[in-house]
């Protein structure tokens, strides 16, 4: 089981490099969950087996920009290991809105294809270089800064 940042990083990047096509650079690599706000998880684990059934609901993700396009893949619950292979989105058409950047947890939507709604990712800080590198194939208007909000970014 990959605890390390760059092993995590190097275990996706082997997973990808077998179905990239020939020349892609990856870029940055970051590993997300889904559900609730994860601060939430104490409150959750007082009520029995809700803690347990908000922990067995989440999903992971890893979320990999390349030169050409970001893809999404599956990360394991247990060994964190990568895995299949979700979506793959054009730099210039990832569909992430309401990024809100946070001391510790970070939070972004994602449309997943053939999803009607957003989906909510969180986002550890120990991810935040590899984040700022992704956030550069952000649309326009998906961190409220874009937008003048004046929220820092």
């Amino acid at each position: 089981m990959a605890i390390r940042r760059a092993k995590q990083k190097a275990q996706v990047i082997e997973k990808l490099s077998q179905v990239a096509p020939p020349g892609e650079t990856f870029i940055a690599c970051v590993h997300v969950e889904t559900g609730p706000s994860p601060w939430l998880n104490a409150i959750f684990d007082e009520i029995p087996l809700v803690g347990l059934a908000v922990a067995l609901t989440r999903k992971f993700y890893f979320l990999t920009l390349t030169n050409t396009s970001v893809v999404v893949n599956t990360a394991s619950r247990w060994t964190n290991r990568p895995g299949e292979v979700v979506a793959v989105y054009p730099r210039s058409a990832f569909p992430v809105s309401n990024v809100k950047r946070g001391t510790v947890w970070s939070v972004m939507y994602l449309l997943f294809p053939g999803h009607q709604n957003p989906t909510r990712l969180n986002l550890h800080r120990y991810w935040r270089g590899e984040f700022d590198q992704l956030s550069a194939a952000f649309p326009v208007g998906a961190v409220p800064a874009q937008q003048g909000a004046g929220v820092q970014v």
